[in-house]
């Protein structure tokens, strides 16, 4: 079984993540997808649709229109690359999927988010778009805070004995298509489990080439990357 090898926000860590430079780059390491985030300029949803990960990000330089992205995405050097579309907040996913099909790209693209709203608002409104269920809804690693890295851990170890059957079964009811996972969850059972209701499972963030090597014998439907070059074996 191939691993499908995804660039996080494009290749963020060769150029600026969700820019064209970024896009760019990870299309020249020969990746099969590119994720992207879309966040709105107002936290009630309203406004211009920005490629960028958060309201910092977007403040730090002029992010570029979800419109100038899907224009860019529609060019024929991307025909043969999937996106993965993460949307950050609820209240646009109407938008987002409109203009998706309006560029003539929802047929090789999945929408993904951690907003249990998004995910069943696009269910019902656009039921042909592929769905990606984004997990934990996390902004920060709390094993990196002494103070709370022992409860994490053991909320960590309840996730990952519970997500398997969970992920399952909202696959198998047609809530969801895909599961978009921290590494730190994945699992054996968890590829096996969602394979088995013809789900896919995609690891992020994986900056590791030895991680990444284990994912794919894990199973795993594709790894999300800021360095696509990760991808590609060293030779000795």
């Amino acid at each position: 079984m191939s691993m499908r090898r995804v660039g996080h926000k494009g290749a963020d860590h060769i150029a600026p993540g969700n820019t064209f430079e970024s896009f760019q780059a990870a299309l020249d390491t020969g990746v099969e997808a590119i994720e992207f985030d879309v966040i709105s300029e107002h936290p009630d949803g309203s406004g211009e649709l920005l490629l960028a990960h958060d309201f910092e990000d977007a403040r730090r330089r002029r992010p570029h229109t979800l419109q100038e992205g899907l224009a860019h995405f529609a060019d024929a050097a991307y025909a043969r690359t999937d996106l993965i579309v993460d949307l950050k907040l609820a209240g646009y996913e109407r938008r987002v999927a409109r203009a998706l099909e309006e560029h003539g790209l929802a047929g090789r693209s999945l929408i993904s988010t951690m907003e249990e709203s998004s995910l069943a608002l696009l269910r019902e409104r656009h039921p042909h778009f592929a769905l990606g269920w984004s997990v934990p809804r996390l902004q920060r690693d709390p094993l990196r805070n002494p103070l709370v890295a022992l409860p994490a851990v053991l909320l960590l170890q309840y996730i990952r004995g519970a997500l398997p059957s969970v992920a399952a079964n909202r696959i198998r009811r047609g809530e969801i298509d895909a599961l978009m996972a921290h590494w730190r969850l994945a699992t054996p059972r968890l590829a096996r489990s969602i394979r088995a209701q013809g789900g896919e499972l995609y690891v992020w963030t994986v900056d590791d080439r030895e991680r990444i090597a284990g994912l794919q014998r894990m199973g795993v439907s594709g790894v999300i990357s800021n360095d696509p070059r990760l991808f590609t074996p060293t030779t000795t």
